[in-house]
């Protein structure tokens, strides 16, 4: 019996080799992945069960390829780190940055504390893929964790390393279950200008718990169905923010407390946290929005439930500078992700401690 048989941290990581370097095509061993599984089927990570998603909305099986809160964690001491990446489409944006919306991010961490190394990331001519390369100042071991595009799909991806280098068995994320997020388009980071800077991954930096990103720009909408994929998902605590995706504040009132009870019905003790849509300044009927959502918290309260909470988005930019929080007036620029992350941080320290 192999050594590997016994601990899969010791197991070989199969790779190809030229031109100096070995190849690591993902998933395979020495690489943890974390947030996006891979669809042999599909031939593409995901985010989201496709076949599920495909019953979702057309919307929804659209950007359940998109690899938000997708991450690979590995340690190595190889001086240079590079990746070749291969989609069906580069999606590109008038007020995103590529570098968030279909760039990797390349991070170092030391204990709790990350340090970008690099940023991959295409030419807005790279339609099908493209490869990237960052070189070290010197080969030492690091652990690493490499972000996966904000609002791209992935079909491949490859990491190539030095070819005397050495993978080591990569740090795992605390002993907490993942936090779960359920939204928007500002929840699945746009427009966020890297990986790393959406408002989950910021709180996930700060205290290294893994994450889930369910945010569907444009396409959350509280669906019973999704409601239920929730609710088979192991989670510490489920953030609920789709109120930006309601056609109508009636719409709102008609979903917003079925999909708790729904989410609730299965998972008793999961604290839940609703958050209005931040952009108060510029967003239509965004108080009426809020009302809905306070009324779902005040019913939810009153019938017992001591373990739900609530965030007023017109707070979360806070009194100073709300105007160059935003793009465009809605989505979050780094500034404002870095904001609502600080509330957010706030209110998890008071739900428990174990989020700090």
């Amino acid at each position: 019996m192999g050594i590997e048989k016994i601990d899969e941290n010791l197991a070989q990581a199969a790779y190809t080799e030229s031109e100096g370097r070995r190849s690591y095509t993902v998933p395979c061993a020495g690489f943890d992945l974390y947030g996006v599984f891979y669809d042999e089927s599909r031939g593409r990570f995901m985010r989201l069960d496709g076949d599920v998603a495909d019953r979702v909305s057309e919307g929804v099986s659209f950007l359940s390829k998109h690899t938000s809160g997708g991450r690979l964690r590995f340690a190595t001491d190889s001086a240079t780190v590079s990746i070749s990446v291969s989609y069906d489409s580069l999606d590109q944006m008038p007020h995103m940055p590529l570098t968030g919306s279909a760039g990797f991010a390349l991070l170092e961490k030391t204990g709790r504390t990350y340090k970008t190394v690099h940023v991959f990331r295409p030419h807005h001519t790279s339609e099908n893929g493209y490869t990237g390369e960052v070189t070290l100042p010197e080969a030492r071991r690091r652990e690493f964790v490499l972000y996966f595009p904000l609002y791209n799909g992935v079909s491949n991806l490859t990491v190539h390393l030095d070819k005397n280098a050495s993978l080591y068995p990569p740090e795992r994320y605390r002993d907490v279950l993942p936090i779960l997020y359920y939204g928007a388009s500002i929840d699945q980071g746009g427009c966020a200008s890297r990986p790393d800077c959406s408002y989950p991954a910021i709180l996930s930096k700060w205290n290294d718990i893994d994450f889930i990103n369910l945010g569907f720009s444009g396409n959350a909408k509280g669906e019973p169905l999704m409601a239920e994929y929730l609710t088979g998902i192991d989670c510490s605590l489920c953030f609920i923010a789709y109120d930006g995706n309601a056609p109508t504040p009636q719409f709102l009132e008609d979903t917003h407390y079925a999909f708790y009870e729904i989410y609730r019905r299965a998972r008793k003790d999961v604290p839940v946290v609703f958050m209005s849509i931040p952009s108060f300044d510029n967003y239509n009927r965004t108080a009426e929005r809020r009302e809905v959502i306070l009324r779902s918290y005040r019913r939810a309260r009153e019938s017992g439930d001591r373990n739900v909470y609530f965030l007023d988005g017109e707070t979360l930019y806070g009194p100073k500078d709300r105007e160059i929080c935003t793009v465009e007036g809605i989505h979050p620029n780094d500034l404002g992700f870095y904001r609502i992350a600080e509330h957010i941080y706030k209110l998890y320290g008071e739900i428990d401690e174990v989020f700090l």
